[in-house]
């Protein structure tokens, strides 16, 4: 399927894309072989193939849910200009 540059300049209208009129020709060949492709890909015959394994359906290894790094809370909010009870205090921004 070829794509003209007029087409490519639409579809980057409707993107809200700026391209380059240099570019259209370029960006109009690169979109034809991609959908010349897909093409390709669409006159496999896949009668025989299972479909693909939904990953939802292995399980996970989990490592242990264990504390590997000391609290240094005190440590970074020591650099704060206002920390209360282990809270970093900000300015309000709405009202």
């Amino acid at each position: 399927m070829a794509i003209e540059a007029k087409e490519v300049q639409a579809i980057a209208h409707l993107a809200r894309i700026q391209v380059d009129d240099a570019a259209v020709e370029g960006y109009a060949r690169d979109l034809s072989g991609i959908l010349d492709f897909v093409e390709q890909m669409g006159a496999v015959d896949t009668a025989g193939v299972d479909p693909m394994a939904h990953p939802f359906d292995a399980t996970q290894r989990l490592r242990p849910d264990e504390v590997t790094e000391p609290n240094r809370r005190d440590h970074y909010q020591a650099g704060a200009p206002a920390v209360e009870a282990g809270l970093y205090l900000v300015p309000r921004v709405v009202e």
